[in-house]
């Protein structure tokens, strides 16, 4: 079940045509400028707890859908004389822009309640971002074999026998 009123959205009653989302009003939904999808827009879905992004690309439609801890952050860029809030992802064309304003006192609040909304660091636009370490692929047949049949080691049955010719052997007897 989806809330959606008159006032959220990416363009609130009484604003201009700047982008401007309360955190206090999720879930909401809203569309985002995207150049690799079909139109240049993308559908946004924006929950406490996920992101959910649909778009098409050369007519193939798809939804993403993504964990708010996913995300690196909450970051704060300069555009000009306005301030933006994007909510970071490692993947550049994941992120999501969230409020854009020209008033510092605004944004700084703004910022602060993202923040604490999705439990996610504030984060400068100038910080480095270094790549999250790849999450480990798990292989399907793991769970079909025994554990030790999986460490146990392979002898060499297809090598010839090591064979020393005109040597003296020495056996012992009793």
């Amino acid at each position: 079940m989806r809330r959606q009123t008159a006032t959220s959205g990416s363009n609130p009653a009484g604003s201009s045509r700047s982008t401007r989302l309360d955190p206090l009003s999720l879930p909401v939904r809203f569309d985002a400028h995207d150049t690799r999808a079909d139109g240049g827009v993308r559908q946004v879905e924006l929950h406490r707890e996920r992101v959910v992004l649909r778009r098409a690309i050369n007519g193939m439609r798809m939804a993403v859908n993504i964990s708010v801890s996913d995300f690196r952050g909450i970051a704060l860029r300069e555009t000009g004389e306005t301030q933006l809030l994007v909510l970071i992802h490692r993947d550049p064309s994941l992120n999501i822009p969230l409020c854009e304003s020209a008033d510092r006192a605004e944004i700084a609040a703004a910022w602060q309640g993202w923040s604490e909304i999705f439990g996610l660091p504030q984060l400068q636009d100038g910080e480095s971002f270094e790549p999250a370490p790849r999450r480990r692929r798990r292989n399907a047949i793991r769970w079909r074999r025994p554990r030790f049949l999986i460490r146990r080691r392979v002898g060499d049955a297809l090598s010839e026998p090591n064979v020393h010719r005109d040597e003296r052997e020495i056996i012992a007897r009793d």
